[in-house]
């Protein structure tokens, strides 16, 4: 193992003259941030902007049929979340351990699993339609323009899911802007194609699915030309390490485990929404709004989670127990910080959110009630999502799974107790203890992801 560097070394890292993965400063850790936190804060406008477009058709219908289309391709795609994810950490062990050949052969596989798995959604289109408006159904009117609009969306499916693999085989690399490029350029593609095709030519609910259809393509490629250097060597078509068995099974095992972790991430949330359902719909559009926050929040704290997953993994791969530690602890210096801030922002501010998001006064008046919720959640979650960024880097995924299992199991405990008791107010105590119950499990687990890198 390397040994820990001298603060002279540290600064000697801006000068160039200690190679990047050797050492981990402030400016490092913000470099790859930064670009991620502006990219993050472009996705809203775009749904903006789509909603805004179809709203001067006039008609109710469309609206609806591109949002109810949009959440259910989104849904869809989100199942292969985890190829981002699992491409991040094993991209940055192979490169932290100078194995190029890897490196470039992990991109194919992202690649491969990612055309694969859209086309097989584009073949099984016809199920996967039905069964998501049997479980989100509409109007007729809507559910006919929704079609509409998915059947010309899905046929990008290979290129979304591939930039998946794209972005995470980037990060791996601090290359996040990067990917940074590849957002800018797909939503604002998405925006002018959105202009001309629905208010120029109108082509009304068909013409927001085409423009996101030339988006995606376009960003597909964009990121692939990104990716030029490892296409300029042999080493990305070695078919003999690219289909080796081992590092597939590894590859699908590390996938596996943060498909069921994100799954169950996600019924979490789900279920928060349902039984906030059951509370009337005044407390459940409340809870609608105090969970933009949360988004919020995620987005803000997403840069520095993945400056978290490609820093430790670079360490890990090339043995660096100390470069880890300092990773690990600045870039959850840096969460803390942003936690802090949206708290003392949600504290101050949290009232004219609210305002801006919801124009009815009885829906206002309960967000207010629940906003100290919001206040807490950022402190209470920041453990569990820098720890998350670290595991991934370290590629610990089967720790993620079984810390989430028990987390949610205290979720479920805690809502059975509390709901009854405490309403709404139970409900989001329990969500926050889950928060808690994560960052802690996963807490408990850290010194061995560390004693990994010896």
């Amino acid at each position: 193992m390397n040994q820990p560097l001298s603060d002279a070394e540290v600064r000697a890292v801006d000068k160039g003259a200690l190679a990047p993965r050797d050492v981990v400063t402030h400016r490092r850790v913000l470099n790859i941030a930064l670009p991620i936190v502006i990219s993050n804060a472009t996705v809203p406008i775009l749904g903006a902007v789509d909603t805004g477009v179809v709203g001067q058709m006039g008609l109710a219908a469309p609206i609806g049929a591109v949002g109810l289309g949009a959440i259910i391709l989104s849904a869809l795609y989100w199942i292969f979340g985890f190829l981002r994810m699992g491409t991040v950490g094993l991209t940055a062990q192979a490169a932290g351990n100078d194995d190029h050949a890897e490196v470039a052969a992990l991109l194919t596989r992202g690649l491969l699993i990612g055309a694969g798995a859209g086309a097989l959604v584009v073949l099984l289109q016809v199920p996967l339609f039905w069964l998501a408006f049997k479980a989100s159904p509409g109007s007729p009117e809507v559910e006919g323009l929704a079609r509409q609009y998915m059947a010309i969306r899905i046929w990008s499916a290979p290129a979304a899911i591939s930039i998946y693999a794209i972005t995470g085989w980037l990060i791996a690399q601090e290359r996040t802007r990067a990917v940074l490029v590849i957002q800018v350029w797909m939503n604002g593609l998405n925006i002018v194609l959105d202009l001309w095709f629905v208010l120029g030519l109108d082509w009304g609910v068909q013409g927001v699915a085409v423009a996101t259809f030339l988006a995606e393509w376009s960003g597909a490629l964009l990121g692939l030309w990104f990716c030029r250097a490892a296409f300029a060597l042999p080493d990305w078509r070695n078919w003999v390490q690219v289909f080796d068995r081992p590092r597939w099974v590894h590859m699908m095992s590390v996938n596996t485990d943060i498909l069921i972790r994100s799954m169950l991430l996600e019924a979490m949330f789900v279920s928060f929404m349902f039984l906030g359902s059951g509370l009337g719909d005044v407390t459940l559009a409340a809870n609608q709004v105090l969970l933009q926050f949360l988004m919020i929040t995620a987005f803000a704290l997403d840069g520095f989670a993945f400056a978290a997953e490609a820093i430790v993994g670079r360490a890990l791969g090339a043995r660096q127990r100390a470069v880890l530690r300092r990773g690990a602890v600045l870039t959850s210096g840096w969460g803390l910080v942003i936690c802090v801030a949206m708290a003392v922002g949600f504290a101050i501010g949290g009232g004219a959110i609210i305002d801006l998001m919801a124009k009815a006064e009885n829906v206002r008046a309960i967000a207010r009630e629940y906003l100290p919720y919001m206040v807490a959640a950022p402190l209470a979650g920041c453990a569990a999502w820098m720890l998350d960024g670290i595991f991934i880097g370290a590629t610990r995924s089967r720790d993620m799974r079984n810390m989430m299992l028990v987390s949610f199991a205290v979720y479920v405990a805690s809502v059975l107790v509390l709901l009854p008791l405490l309403g709404n107010h139970g409900l989001w105590l329990a969500l926050l203890i889950s928060f808690v119950t994560r960052g802690i499990t996963l807490g408990l687990r850290y010194p061995a992801l560390e004693a990994a890198a010896d």
